[in-house]
């Protein structure tokens, strides 16, 4: 376990997390239901989702190095060209779930598991999480790192997103964590090159 490396995926997922539609899905499902019920059910898929990506590192993983850094350079770049290109959309989530009937803890907490979880299956940040277990070989560290990053953006939007939004305009949010995938990606991909 590298405290390092699950501070790095820590960062770059959280930045990256912030913009993305499982946010305003946390926030729309904190401001109807109880937020300990909603966060329950979306911890729950983001353990998941970055089982997953873990699993999806390690097979990358296997490749020779010089292709893991290749690979995950362009990765990062389409990464950060998806955040420029597309994050600033006011698009509706197509990932709603339909109201639960009652606001019992089973049923607001697997409402929220289930938008989340179909909402993040290769989403950015999971693929994020799969470059960064392929990158460091230490799926502990980086699933640490990215799970605890997925749920303090949640826990953010869940409980003062709206207030956050007030005070942090969106576009700069997004110009951020684009540039750090672009700089992880001039990392990999010099490494690539030079071997």
């Amino acid at each position: 376990m590298s405290p390092t490396v699950a501070a790095i995926t820590f960062g770059i997922v959280f930045l990256a997390e912030l913009p993305d539609k499982t946010a305003l899905a946390s926030l729309m499902l904190g401001a109807k239901y109880r937020a300990s019920h909603v966060f329950a059910g979306i911890a729950a898929a983001f353990a998941l989702q970055v089982g997953i990506a873990l699993v999806a590192g390690h097979l990358l993983s296997l490749l020779p190095q010089r292709w893991v850094e290749g690979v995950t350079g362009v990765l990062f770049l389409a990464g950060a060209a998806m955040l420029l290109f597309h994050g600033g959309d006011d698009e509706e989530d197509g990932h709603a779930a339909k109201e639960p009937s009652a606001n019992s803890f089973w049923k607001v907490a697997g409402a929220s598991f289930v938008v989340v979880a179909i909402a993040e299956f290769g989403d950015l940040t999971q693929i994020m999480t799969a470059n960064l277990a392929a990158k460091y070989a230490d799926p502990l560290s980086v699933g640490l790192g990215a799970w605890l990053a997925l749920c303090a953006v949640a826990g953010i939007a869940i409980l003062g997103g709206q207030k956050l939004l007030k005070h942090v305009p969106m576009k700069a949010i997004i110009r951020v964590a684009a540039g750090v995938m672009v700089l992880m990606a001039g990392v990999s991909i010099v490494r690539a090159i030079t071997g």
